[in-house]
């Protein structure tokens, strides 16, 4: 039985986290015994994979160095006798491998899921002074790898394992209930976004092209997802444009599949992303995307195939794909229907959890475990 423990900040519902709770709940059990740590905060993936017998351990971390926090990593990889650590995001690739490391962990690995722009030159240091001691750096697109082999991590260490998604057939729903919920005119045509409201994504950008259309589709709603940082100061954006009736900021749902049963178009306008959940979910419910043309979203959208791919912060672009996609719904049905084949073909939770278990098999055998 080979011992995993994943390290990750948090469980919120976001897209590192969810794949975490894919794979931890779908690793074969005959050979894989898991447990989850969450250096700050727990959240709502921490109850799904409780109920699925997976141990959770919550840290409660306040400081960015927390001694405290620290010393309760160090007992629980102590007392785990784990043959593998497996980090998840900064915070935790930090301080879980330099842990583990110095407590003996035989395996250690990282998964990056993003082209970290944001890094500095004290964040991409810790990287290349941590990878020489890591046994595999997972990305998830070859954005990912690409971004941290040019920044001086050893590509021998590189593992490309796209994320996975479940492939399940869009809810039946009544459009009409669920826009009424919403207070949306039943015949509104409707745009969305789901993801975090961080500056990396860009929502402005979302926001001014339905301020576009808006002149032309006077029915025509923006419906934002999620929630983060950014929230308030878009309430403001989309109040100072006088474009507040057209937009829904609905925060954390639990009925993503429902809302994007409703939906018409999905758009996400970032600068710079790993391979996005939310882009693969919007995919298998049949919506054409329109997204930046970045690295990670070129590897899901393909242009005029599944939807459309603009540049960065293009905004004239954006609202001209997004209009033309509401004026022509057979063209809207083929790109939105051929998405759906390509995320259910290349992007399955099954190849993503085989590619972590052939993964673990191999590092286990060569550390003789």
């Amino acid at each position: 039985m080979i011992r995993i423990l994943f390290i990750i900040p948090t469980l919120d519902r976001s897209g590192a986290e969810k794949q975490l709770t894919l794979l931890a709940t779908r690793l074969p059990r005959d050979e894989f015994q898991v447990e989850v740590c969450a250096l700050t905060r727990g959240g709502p993936y921490e109850a799904e994979l409780k109920t699925a017998g997976i141990p959770v351990t919550v840290l409660n971390k306040r400081l960015k160095l927390d001694p405290a926090a620290a010393w309760k990593l160090s007992r629980l990889i102590g007392r785990g006798r784990f043959d593998i650590v497996h980090t998840w995001l900064f915070a935790a690739n930090w301080h879980g491998r330099a842990m583990a490391w110095l407590r003996g962990v035989p395996i250690l690995v990282a998964s990056e899921r993003c082209a970290d722009e944001w890094k500095g030159s004290i964040e991409l240091t810790l990287d290349r002074m941590l990878a020489p001691r890591t046994d595999a750096i997972i990305g998830n697109s070859r954005a990912v790898l690409d971004f941290y082999a040019s920044h001086g991590v050893d590509s021998n260490k590189l593992v490309l394992i796209p994320n996975g998604i479940v492939a399940e057939p869009p809810p039946v729903i009544d459009r009409w209930l669920v826009l009424k919920e919403l207070d949306v005119e039943p015949d509104a045509q409707v745009v969305g976004y789901v993801g975090r409201l961080w500056p990396q994504k860009r929502v402005r950008d979302a926001i001014w092209a339905i301020e576009v259309i808006r002149n032309i589709k006077p029915k025509i709603v923006l419906l934002v997802i999620g929630d983060g940082p950014e929230r308030l100061d878009l309430v403001d954006y989309a109040e100072k444009v006088t474009i507040q009736d057209r937009i829904r900021f609905l925060g954390h749902r639990e009925d993503v599949p429902r809302l994007l049963a409703a939906m018409d178009v999905f758009v996400l306008p970032s600068e710079f992303e790993g391979m996005p959940n939310s882009v693969m979910e919007a995919m298998n419910a049949g919506l054409p995307v329109v997204a930046t043309n970045i690295p990670g979203n070129d590897e899901l959208v393909v242009d005029g195939e599944t939807g459309f791919l603009v540049p960065v912060g293009d905004t004239k672009a954006l609202a001209s794909r997004v209009n033309r996609l509401l004026d022509e719904p057979v063209l809207r049905s083929t790109l939105g229907q051929a998405g759906q084949r390509r995320v259910r073909d290349v992007f399955s939770v099954e190849k993503m959890v085989e590619g972590h278990v052939r993964l673990y098999r191999d590092l286990a055998r060569k550390k003789g475990i």
